[in-house]
């Protein structure tokens, strides 16, 4: 399932694209706060390989979609959507962007294509996102794409030999139509 915003394409991860995003995933700016970081280009070609089975069709696994600029269609970053296989489920998603990109909007455009999708196309109801507190430019962005914090969950998650905190933030697809409206 491909997506087109005015600036960004997102579609699915080529072969071709397993040094990059090493390259960006194993950044230690990008990979401070990320789940999954690749231990080589391999593992990365690894991961896209598997991707190429994955389809929203098949609710209850990741989905990993490239973000690449429509201009030239380098890859900027990935964004992943985790579709419940129960339909009353909340839609997980997780954004990555390389730092060359960061800061320019690419997020935002690229995250509510994804709300564009699950609450159109897919008619869910509910979509959320955790994130590092500290990661504070990803809480601005979802902020500003008019998510909001429900949960604070204090040294929860072992990432990158750490207790980290986890900041949930979430919206309805009933707010998404009204900000939409408004806009």
């Amino acid at each position: 399932m491909d997506m087109n915003t005015l600036r960004l394409r997102l579609d699915a991860l080529r072969p071709t694209d397993a040094e990059m995003l090493f390259d960006y995933r194993s950044d230690p700016v990008v990979a401070r706060f990320q789940g999954w970081r690749p231990a080589s280009v391999a593992e990365a070609a690894n991961f896209i390989g598997r991707q190429a089975g994955a389809s929203l069709d098949k609710p209850g696994g990741w989905f990993q979609r490239a973000i690449r600029l429509r201009e030239d269609g380098a890859l900027i970053g990935d964004v992943g959507i985790h579709l419940p296989a129960e339909a009353e489920g909340s839609v997980e998603f997780g954004i990555s962007l390389a730092p060359a990109h960061q800061g320019r909007g690419y997020a935002c455009e690229a995250v509510g294509a994804v709300f564009e999708l699950v609450f159109g196309e897919l008619g869910r109801h509910r979509i959320h996102a955790s994130v590092d507190p500290r990661n504070l430019a990803s809480m601005a962005m979802l902020r500003a794409l008019g998510m909001r914090q429900e949960a604070h969950h204090r040294e929860s998650l072992w990432l990158h030999g750490e207790w980290v905190d986890d900041v949930v933030f979430a919206l309805l697809a009933s707010e998404w139509r009204a900000a939409s409206a408004a806009r």
